[in-house]
């Protein structure tokens, strides 16, 4: 949230929106039986269903295997769950160490960040399920994230 209100201070998105995100992808990088590692790896790498259009949309792999270990079909890749596709456009090195990684929480919470931005300001109901909407097409996945905001932002102000 620092680093995007530096970099795009009309954007608006708050760290509960990323919390939440997070919390609905992946339980915050622990799907799975992962464990956030203090470095912000996500260990094992937490991988999606292959999108191979049985229940999910069918996205031919565009990486050549790289980030998700198919070379045949893309998968979601790390605790905020970037197709790899997405990933090569929005990834970012949010921990400082000079590599971009999907399965890095930092890094992956950053990128998310600019991803949601690229919608338009936050500071709306609109703008914000709008952003949300654009990180995954479901009104359902937009209510989930809301809740686990609005959650986080309630123990928050305690």
């Amino acid at each position: 949230e620092l680093v995007l209100a530096r970099e795009q201070p009309g954007c608006g998105v708050g760290w509960n929106t990323l919390a939440g995100i997070g919390r609905i992808e992946t339980s915050h990088g622990t799907y799975g039986g992962a464990v956030v590692q203090p470095n912000g790896d996500a260990l094992p790498r937490i991988l999606g269903p292959a999108l191979d259009g049985n229940g999910f949309a069918a996205i031919h792999d565009t990486e050549g295997g790289a980030w998700d270990g198919d070379a045949q079909w893309d998968r979601a890749v790390g605790p905020m769950q970037f197709i790899p596709d997405t990933w090569q456009r929005w990834g970012a090195d949010g921990n400082g160490d000079g590599a971009a990684d999907p399965n890095n929480l930092d890094d992956a919470a950053l990128a998310a960040g600019r991803y949601l931005c690229a919608s338009g300001s936050l500071l709306t109901p609109e703008g914000w399920r709008a952003a949300v909407f654009s990180y995954n097409h479901l009104d359902s996945y937009v209510d989930s994230v809301a809740a686990a905001a609005s959650d986080y932002a309630a123990r928050a102000a305690g």
